[in-house]
């Protein structure tokens, strides 16, 4: 591949919108250490539009015929990236035990590892329900993680004072919940997968003697 074409693949726009999201995460991160109400407000906005944007540069990808195999790389990395970086930062803020973050690494190791193993052995394993309920819980947590503070809600018909802290607590260990069970979920459907395919090339062994057999 040439340096042009290269240049052009990492600049098209779904991996622009990638590098993007990639690039807010110091912005919000700086918000976030340097911590104040307004501060907590803006890096609460700004993860939440990194996450919601989860599916924005591979559903343009696929739309626009632009998926490459940079994209299919920066892509998973940058959700990675963005999350780890968060969470990493409320740990050191105090506002999420250290063992969440670690079960949360240890999650994305073991699946990484699970599809490159799969990859190599040419398996392809689909994504789960809960792998989306995962990401859908574990943005919303992280947000309100970052916002922290308490915040006065005045509705029409009633009002509360809404911790954004504690909300978000509880919308990670949620996210945790979906986090282990698509794991082990993804586990058991690699573990089916490669014994299936080796269960059916001992089948395909054991025919092959049994027909020269029959034909002699």
């Amino acid at each position: 591949m040439s340096a042009r074409s290269l240049r052009r693949e990492a600049l098209n726009l779904p991996n622009a919108i990638t590098l993007t999201r990639i690039a807010l995460i110091p912005v919000f991160l700086w918000f976030t250490y340097y911590e104040s109400r307004v501060d907590s407000f803006i890096a609460a906005v700004l993860y939440a539009v990194t996450g919601a944007t989860d599916f924005l540069d591979g559903w343009v990808a696929r739309r626009k015929n632009l998926v490459t195999v940079i994209g299919k790389f920066l892509d998973p990395l940058a959700d990675k990236l963005i999350v780890m970086a968060a969470l990493v930062m409320l740990v050191h803020l105090g506002r999420v035990a250290a063992w969440v973050c670690i079960v949360v690494l240890a999650r994305e190791f073991i699946v990484t590892g699970l599809r490159t193993i799969a990859m190599s052995e040419g398996i392809v394993i689909a994504a789960g329900q809960e792998g989306k309920h995962k990401t859908a819980f574990q943005v919303a947590g992280i947000t309100f993680l970052l916002l922290h503070y308490t915040y006065p809600i005045d509705a029409l018909v009633f009002s509360f004072d809404l911790d954004a802290n504690r909300v978000g607590t509880w919308l990670i260990y949620i996210s945790l919940f979906f986090s282990v069970w698509s794991a082990v979920s993804y586990f058991a459907n690699f573990i089916r997968a490669v014994y299936r395919r080796e269960g059916e090339a001992q089948a395909s062994e054991d025919v092959r003697p049994n027909r020269r057999t029959s034909r002699g």
